[in-house]
């Protein structure tokens, strides 16, 4: 009888640990990503030169290359300055904007990418996509998944909170994408695929559930694995539908709507899916997300990242056209600017009561 499988594009190692930045030499000679030391490490201009200084003694071969901000112009310039240097692989050693920036430049010179997260901020530290600011606001760009991935707690916790807990947003945010895919499949015919979804799913439940705070190593390790497996989610469905839906839209409404006031996406999509379920009609899971969100000292209101609620009113209503082809609960509601006034007042005394 043939045994039928599928390969899963995934980082051939995942390190999640103290210390683990400075184990990361031998992680890459001992999984023969670069058994040299030649690279092209892509660094932020401000923190990365900390981090620099104590990883250099062990990188003697390494080229370091500041990125100055996460744009498309400075992932082509990356791309430009690495091309036909002969270099094993490329390293993000940073925030996500490093990240994405080094997936896109690896991808277009055509190397390995190496991970190195320093905060955790949302999933695109391990996903097959690099987000990167454009001329017509913001885009997402299709890459090959990060060959090793690397989370120092120890660097973790140097990170200002902030930036930990909106990876929390981020990560319970799949539970509400999952339920916008699984309606469009009612609705649409579109077709889920149930392992992406599981593992999405899995890894949102996994923070929502779980007692910990951003202090406990136990928590820090269970949000990097949900961030971790939420990519390899993405990179299974060939897409971001396991942990993109209307919470995502919301937020890229705001980041084009109000550029340069937007807050943290995962702070955004925190809001965005509580806001989410709630249109659903699945009152006690949105109120479950509120509380998780208030625990961890996150927003729940939109006031409370500095946007009005006319503000939110027109991002709600703008949302459906950042995902042109995305079928979600605001899709299926199509709820006009009144209907989302309605729908935000009941929102905000339910959460109050």
């Amino acid at each position: 009888m043939p045994v039928l499988t599928r390969l899963i594009p995934s980082p051939v190692v995942v390190d999640i640990s103290r210390g683990a930045m400075d184990k990361l030499d031998g992680i890459l000679a001992d999984q023969r990503i670069s058994a040299s030391g030649k690279l092209a490490v892509a660094i932020s201009g401000g923190s990365g030169q900390a981090l620099r200084a104590r990883l250099e003694p062990a990188l003697p071969h390494a080229d370091w290359y500041p990125v100055v901000d996460g744009t498309i112009d400075s992932a082509v310039k990356l791309a430009d300055d690495i091309k036909g240097r002969r270099y094993d692989a490329v390293v993000g050693l940073g925030g996500g904007k490093i990240i994405d920036v080094a997936k896109y430049a690896a991808a277009r010179v055509g190397l390995p990418m190496v991970a190195v997260a320093t905060n955790l901020s949302h999933d695109g530290i391990c996903s097959p996509v690099s987000i990167l600011d454009n001329d017509n606001g913001r885009g997402s760009y299709g890459v090959p998944t990060p060959i090793a991935m690397v989370i120092d707690l120890d660097v973790i916790r140097e990170a200002p909170t902030r930036f930990i807990r909106a990876g929390i947003g981020d990560a319970i945010s799949n539970i509400s994408a999952i339920a916008d895919w699984e309606l469009s499949h009612r609705i649409t015919g579109e077709a889920v695929d149930g392992l992406a979804a599981a593992m999405a799913r899995t890894a949102g439940e996994s923070v929502l559930r779980h007692p910990g705070g951003c202090g406990d190593d136990e928590f820090l390790t269970v949000l990097s694995e949900a961030l971790v497996l939420s990519g390899i989610a993405m990179s299974i469905s060939g897409d971001s539908r396991p942990s993109s839906g209307a919470c995502h839209e919301i937020s890229h409404a705001f980041d084009l709507l109000y550029p340069g006031r937007s807050a943290l996406h995962g702070e955004q999509v925190g809001i965005g899916a509580a806001f989410a379920m709630h249109l659903r009609g699945a009152g006690e899971q949105s109120g479950l997300f509120v509380d998780v969100l208030r625990r961890h000292d996150l927003p729940v209101l939109p006031e409370e990242i500095g946007f009005s609620v006319d503000e939110f009113v027109a991002a709600v209503e703008y949302a459906p056209q950042t995902r042109p082809g995305r079928f979600t609960i605001l899709e299926h509601l199509n709820l006009s600017a009144a209907d989302i006034r309605d729908a935000y007042a009941d929102y905000v005394q339910t959460i109050h009561r």
